[in-house]
């Protein structure tokens, strides 16, 4: 169908949708009309326009805000540093360094090479008794 017939269906304007589509929020152009001039909206194209509409409505946020989202979950310098951001604000907690060094010497057991004790790590030896 023609982009003012999906329109409808969505309850958008077809600019609405032109721009949605320019964001990156619709799957890439798979058909065009036989004129070649005119994309063809399916099945697939208003799944994902109306999961975009909803989910916009669900979280109050605008098509761009919603595309930035995207690039975020898919760029890994993007959410990189927005996850920086989230530490620094507080909104994001580090990962406690145990739980990082746990980790590190799980993947250390499984690929075979068991982790170097640290002095740090080593058991304390009991005090000696204080000198009089």
């Amino acid at each position: 169908m023609r982009i003012t017939e999906a329109a409808a269906r969505l309850g958008i304007s077809p600019r609405m949708l032109r721009y949605r589509e320019e964001l990156g929020l619709l799957p890439a152009v798979r058909a065009r009309s036989l004129s070649g001039r005119h994309r063809q909206f399916g099945a697939a194209e208003l799944d994902a326009a109306a999961c975009g509409l909803a989910i916009e409505q669900r979280y109050d946020i605008s098509p761009a805000a919603l595309a930035f989202g995207l690039r975020v979950l898919t760029d890994p310098a993007a959410r990189a540093q927005i996850a920086e951001l989230g530490r620094r604000t507080g909104r994001i907690r580090p990962l406690p360094a145990m739980a990082l060094d746990f980790e590190k010497e799980r993947a250390l057991r499984l690929l075979g090479n068991p982790p170097a004790r640290r002095a740090a790590d080593a058991p304390a030896r009991p005090a000696a008794p204080p000198r009089r």
